[in-house]
Order: C-alpha cells, then structure tokens, then sequence
C-alpha cells in the first residue's frame, strides 16, 4: 500500500480503537459512587473518600509503569504493546463487575493502570508512519478519537447504569475494550525498524533524552494547569446559577471543552504543521489561558459556557503539538520510551492539578484558583518561548 494511504488507513483505525477506549473508559464515571455505595459504604463522607482513590489509583500505576512499556516498545514494537494494554484492560475491567467489596475494585484499579498505555501506545505508532509535514494534523486529529470517547462514554454510561446495571457496564466496557484491540491486530501494520545495537543505545540512550526534558516539563505544567480547576467548575456553576436545570447545566459546562477540542485539535494540529509546533504551543498556552478571563468575572452560565467553549478551542493545540515535539526530538530507537516518560508526564499532572485546585478553593475561593490556574499556563508558555530548542527539527532515523 502507498505510504500515503497507509498511515490515513492506520490513522482511522486508532481513531475507531481510541474512541472505543476512552468511551469504555468513561462509562463508569457516572454511576461510580452510586457502585462504591452498593458494594457496603454507606457514609457520604466514606463513599467521596473511597470513589477518590479508585479514581486516582489507575494514574498512580499508569505514571510509574509508562515509561517502561515505552522502553519495551523501542525493542519489541509499539503495536505488541498496544495490544498488552487493550486486551489487559478488557479483563481487568470485566472483572470489576464481580467485586463484593471496595477493596477488590481498588485493586483492580490499581492493577489497570499497570496494563495502561493504549493512548500512548497508539499516539507513537500513528507517529511512526505518518510523514512529518503531516505529523501535526495527524495526532491533532487522533486526539479527537479520544475526546469524543470521553464525551459519549459518561453519556452512555449514564443511560446503561438505569437499564442493565452497574455491574454489567463493566462488562460492556470490557467488550468494548476487547473489540478495539481485535480490530487493531488484525487491520494495523507497523514497520519494524532495524534494532540499534545494545552498546550504542546503553551509551547514547539518557543523553538523547535531554533535549526532551523540557517537553516532559511542559507536559507535566499544562496539565497541571488544566486539571487545577476541574473539581470546583460545577460546584462554581451553582454560585451564579439558580435555575431548575442546574444538572444538565453543570454537565454541559464539563461537555462544551470536549466538544470545542474536537474542532480545535485538528485545526491548530494543521495550523501547527505550518508555522511550527513551538510557535503553536506558546499561542495555544497564552490563549487557553486569556480563556480564564469570563469564566473567573462570570455573572452568569452563558458567560462561565462561553470561557469553557474557547479553553477548549486551545487545549486542543496543546497535546498534540507536545506529541509532534517528541516525534521531533526524539530519535526512533527511542521514540516509545519518550512518548512513555510524556505521558506520566500528563499522568503526573492528573494527580497534582485536582489536589491543587480543590485546596486552594477551600483556602482562598473559587476565583483563585482561575487566577493561578492563569499564571500557570502564562508561565508555561514563557517557559516554551525561552527554549528555543524547541524549535528544531532533529533527524530521527539516527542517533
């Protein structure tokens, strides 16, 4: 097949596969109290504490054990890791809709996010066929399978939890997940590379991380900042909201970033392959940022869904311009490991951007919060703009 053909074809594959993943992902969200009540807690205090760690303990094993599927990938190939991550979580997750106690789902958790990787995964293989002048419309418009995924999935997830059980959706994901994965083996292709020999990669391999240390940093800070304000947005909603729709409102505040990252990743990813994915990300950052403005002198949900609406206009530039910046700067024999070490990265972020946000609230107020959620992404875009290496097209066929 010509190359042309061959990386659109393997680019809607692991769209399809993507939004499988992240719809599967999402379907518990809704109903995930509700179950942790159901398996015996039964103090709200105890039920918020428990949901809070099953929540958090995928992203603490996923942030530890990234970076060595990625280092296993260089060696044995993105997709055989791909396909670890999709057929471990679908028996991971069915076996969720079994547990008797809150324990036994934490443990699971924990142990899905060890089998974690799949976005990754699929982000450095779709990155390893594309050509480079179509590197950044190509993962932008990737990114869009899995914002999609995690737009529907709460959605469906919402409407099964009343139909079938909660139990059972853990199945369904488990389905869904294994679905993904076939399809994935049996229609993607990847190009295996020769191998670097082991005494040049064990001499070459930390110094040619260097270059990407500040990509890892800005990783880490975006998502520090965009996390920073998710736990108090609907809880903010309900202080300039007094309608009897405050639920559909409250859930169009969390919809409306996704919906406008589906248009925006793709556009700026395009945008990106024109005018450089550094000069992207310092517009994206400082934008995203301005975002903030309405939404912190909100009056009213129209202006707080208008400030939602135009963040995700830019956050859609962001991921995708980092992935294009590791597909840059890091040579193959390295480039699963990198992409690895960029998603604990954002895993990383996860974590510290929610506890930071929701202690700052309760210390100082909502507004803070918008205020130094701001500065954040301001200083993160300086950040980029002070390092020019950035900028750089590095060969990544050799050392």
């Amino acid at each position: 097949m010509p190359a042309p053909l061959h990386w659109k074809k393997s680019l809607w594959i692991l769209w399809g596969a993507n939004f499988s993943i992240m719809c599967g992902m999402n379907l518990i969200l809704p109903f995930l109290p509700l179950y942790v009540g159901q398996l015996g807690v039964h103090e709200v205090g105890d039920v918020v504490r428990w949901t809070g760690w099953i929540v958090a303990a995928q992203f603490i094993t996923s942030f530890l054990t990234q970076p060595l599927w990625g280092a296993i990938a260089d060696r044995r190939g993105r997709k055989i890791m791909l396909l670890r991550a999709g057929f471990g979580m679908a028996v991971v997750t069915a076996l969720m809709g079994i547990v008797t106690e809150p324990w036994q789902l934490l443990a699971l958790r924990l142990l899905n996010g060890f089998f974690s990787g799949f976005i990754s995964m699929a982000v450095s293989l779709q990155a390893s066929v594309t050509p480079p002048e179509h590197s950044g419309k190509s993962l932008g418009t990737l990114q869009t399978g899995s914002i999609a995924g995690s737009l529907v999935g709460p959605l469906i997830g919402g409407l099964l939890a009343g139909m079938i059980g909660y139990s059972h959706i853990f199945f369904v994901t488990g389905g869904l997940m294994l679905c993904a994965s076939l399809i994935v083996m049996i229609f993607v292709h990847e190009e295996r590379k020769a191998p670097v020999q082991k005494k040049v990669r064990q001499r070459t391999e930390w110094r040619l991380f260097r270059p990407l240390l500040p990509v890892f940093a800005a990783s880490l800070i975006t998502q520090i900042g965009m996390m920073s304000i998710e736990p108090i947005v609907t809880v903010y909603a309900k202080t300039i909201y007094f309608g009897n729709h405050l639920e559909l409102f409250a859930g169009l505040i969390v919809a409306i970033t996704g919906i406008a990252n589906l248009f925006g990743a793709p556009s700026l990813g395009r945008l990106g392959d024109r005018i450089g994915q550094r000069k992207l990300l310092i517009i994206a950052l400082s934008m995203a940022a301005l975002a903030f403005i309405p939404q912190a002198f909100a009056t009213s949900i129209t202006m707080l869904l208008i400030g939602r609406f135009l963040l995700g206009l830019f956050i859609g530039g962001m991921i995708p311009s980092l992935n294009v910046l590791v597909l840059k700067l890091a040579p193959t024999q390295i480039q699963g490991t990198a992409y690895g070490f960029n998603t604990s990265s954002l895993f990383l972020g996860n974590l510290i951007g929610p506890l930071l946000g929701s202690h700052v609230a309760a210390a100082y107020g909502f507004k803070s919060v918008f205020y130094i959620t701001m500065g954040i992404l301001l200083l993160c875009a300086m950040f980029v703009y002070l390092n020019r290496s950035l900028e750089t097209w590095r060969q990544t066929n050799s050392v």
